[in-house]
């Protein structure tokens, strides 16, 4: 786990598969440059992360990269996500992404909310 130079905080990583599915998506979608993870107040554990196709960088952005795919997250969700990864599952539930924080003390049972 790195930590970010700019930031002093942990990195957060992306797994191969992550990266692969990000690809195929943005290959589908010509004016989007990026899937961009935040975190909001919400949800049934007190956070929830939310995703989205982006066509464009803001300036408090950190940029994760592999293998071409690009995963932006702001400055204040980064300091709930650090030492995450973020991985795509494709099992007998369907297919999605996860974050796998170790911040969370809990979790409810969907994995889109959290709490620290």
């Amino acid at each position: 786990m790195g930590v970010d130079a700019k930031s002093g905080m942990k990195s957060v990583e992306m797994s191969e598969t992550a990266a692969k599915r990000i690809t195929q998506i943005l290959a589908k979608e010509p004016d989007k440059i990026a899937l961009r993870v935040s975190v909001e107040g919400g949800g049934c554990s007190g956070f929830s992360y939310k995703m989205d196709l982006v066509d464009a960088r803001n300036d408090d952005d950190i940029a994760i990269e592999r293998d071409g795919a690009t995963v932006l997250i702001d400055d204040l969700s980064l300091v709930y996500m650090g030492g995450s990864v973020i991985d795509f599952v494709d099992d007998l539930m369907g297919q999605s992404f996860q974050i796998r924080n170790p911040n969370a003390v809990a979790s409810c049972g969907c994995g889109t909310s959290f709490s620290i």
